[in-house]
């Protein structure tokens, strides 16, 4: 029986199109609300086809840092750079804690036993179906917390969210950009390019620290599943991007919701 910790033993034997295809269809679930949508890739990684919970993690993290490469630059090309610039105190403020909770999340994902970690996982996502349903259904509003108080909550802010994102292998933007819309009063579209900003370092300190444990070698085991999923993820996205506003948020999020919540039941159920 595969486990976590024997990676060597969990190769992906699907055929390619039905891996190209699942991404693509995450890709265009996130790609329509605007996002990445590694969120809904985990629970399939591990239900549909059939890796431990620290596996998933691990290969998810992976094709979410593709998908964030490809789409960084585009991203970077739709908000002037003076405009980022003008605003590289929010980033920092919040690298100044994703980085720390990348590293210790990846450190206590890696420690926890499997049953626990689906455990984690399920309320995890249960957090991220509660964030998609406020970031997308309640008017925009900025806490505005006093000068004092910024830094210190930015930084807290970004270790949670880094940690998150290290245990579930996700980029964050689920988290990042409604964070730094209600605690910086940052416009959304370049709070979006700031979350990649912020995301891709994040992403790589928690690729590094997953990278010293022995269970980091289901990804050299399944390279090519991880590239086909990422490129299915890509195309998915853009496809997504295409028919952002097709559906409206008031139809569209309750759904994927659903599809969270009940993703995160059966994880919790997971053995």
């Amino acid at each position: 029986m595969a486990t976590d910790r024997h990676p060597a033993a969990v190769r992906s034997a699907h055929p390619a199109p039905l891996v190209f295809g699942a991404g693509a269809v995450i890709g265009v679930l996130g790609g329509m609300i605007g996002l990445g949508g590694a969120e809904f890739r985990l629970p399939l990684l591990i239900s549909v086809f059939g890796f431990a919970a620290l596996s998933a993690v691990i290969l998810n993290k992976a094709i979410s840092l593709v998908v964030v490469l490809v789409a960084l630059p585009a991203r970077l090309a739709a908000v002037p750079a003076s405009e980022l610039v003008a605003h590289w105190p929010v980033a920092v403020n919040l690298l100044a804690g994703s980085l720390l909770g990348a590293w210790a999340g990846a450190s206590w994902a890696v420690r926890l036993r499997s049953s626990t970690l689906y455990k984690v996982l399920a309320g995890l996502m249960v957090v991220m179906a509660v964030a998609l349903l406020v970031t997308h259904t309640t008017t925009q509003w900025a806490l505005a917390p006093p000068l004092w108080a910024l830094v210190p909550c930015g930084v807290m802010a970004g270790f949670c969210i880094g940690v998150v994102a290290a245990i579930m292998g996700v980029a964050g933007g689920e988290l990042l950009i409604p964070t730094i819309v209600l605690l910086f009063s940052v416009d959304i579209k370049t709070a979006g390019s700031l979350s990649l900003l912020v995301s891709l370092p994040t992403m790589l300190v928690a690729f590094a620290r997953y990278s010293r444990d022995g269970s980091f070698a289901v990804l050299g085991t399944n390279l090519r599943f991880t590239m086909i999923m990422a490129a299915g993820s890509i195309a998915g996205a853009v496809l997504g991007g295409m028919l952002l506003g097709v559906f409206p948020d008031l139809i569209l999020v309750p759904v994927l919701v659903v599809v969270l919540l009940v993703s995160a039941l059966k994880l919790a159920r997971h053995d």
